[in-house]
């Protein structure tokens, strides 16, 4: 092998090691966004601080009827960096062990009965759906005496859902376009007719940490993920530096 065919090959294999980087480093999610227009959700899975401020909302208004059947109390403990304490004296309003799923208390039965299905485990939502349609639809109840839970979604329009965050958000009203053509009127825009406990920036900041905990939940093993890839792309640059050094040795003497 020729120098220049080595260094060709070395230039190919530096290639590959970015991509494989990018592969290792990179989160899934941003792979997973939708089209439609929605804005960046701006969610970082590696904010420790602000995952487990999402897990404190998830359990206190969405765990009552929605659960993440695919993490385990134990995992969300490691992963957030809190201890069991921490977790089943703040976290656990269910009365499960350490060690089993996070589930809803809600029977099924009266889940059913309530909405008229049950409501979705919310494991895989942001693998669904994408992080920036889960914190638009945060965004965009509004009230609808319409509808049997009296509230309606732009994102999700006629979602039988009722909104658990509106003392947060407060209550928003849709401002509506004329019927045109003969079809019926669609919302223009929603304004906030009455506030809730957050300005609208602190709002916007408790979606984003809530959907960053749902996306975490998604994916548990991207913090660990990336954390090993970040080693092993180190192990393969080391091993390639050594590789071409080892590679000049045998070769000084051949003419």
């Amino acid at each position: 092998m020729t120098d220049k065919t080595f260094r060709a090959s070395m230039r190919s294999l530096s290639a590959l090691l970015v991509a494989l980087a990018v592969a290792l480093v990179a989160s899934p999610f941003a792979f997973a966004e939708e089209g439609g227009g929605y804005a960046n959700a701006n969610v970082n899975v590696h904010d420790q601080a602000s995952l487990q401020r999402g897990a404190r909302l998830f359990m206190n208004y969405c765990v009552g009827c929605h659960s993440l059947k695919y993490l385990r109390y134990s995992q969300m403990a490691d992963g957030l960096g809190l201890t069991e304490k921490q977790v089943m004296e703040n976290l656990n309003f269910t009365g499960a062990k350490f060690g089993e799923p996070i589930v809803t208390a809600m029977p099924e039965a009266e889940a059913e009965k309530w909405f008229g299905k049950v409501p979705p485990d919310l494991s895989l939502e942001v693998s669904a759906k994408g992080a920036n349609w889960v914190a638009a639809y945060l965004k965009a109840f509004y009230l609808d005496p319409a509808t049997n839970s009296g509230w309606n979604n732009t994102v999700f329009p006629n979602v039988a859902m009722p909104f658990p965050l509106w003392q947060l958000q407060g209550e928003q009203v849709a401002v509506m376009n004329p019927p045109e053509n003969g079809q019926p009127a669609t919302v223009k825009e929603l304004k906030l007719a009455q506030p809730g406990s957050m300005t609208p920036a602190q709002y916007d900041g408790a979606v984003r940490d809530l959907t960053a905990f749902l996306a975490y939940v998604s994916a548990p093993d991207e913090l660990p993920r990336s954390r090993i890839g970040a080693w092993v792309v180190i192990y393969l640059v080391l091993f390639t530096l050594f590789a071409l050094v080892l590679k000049k040795e045998y070769w000084k003497d051949v003419h």
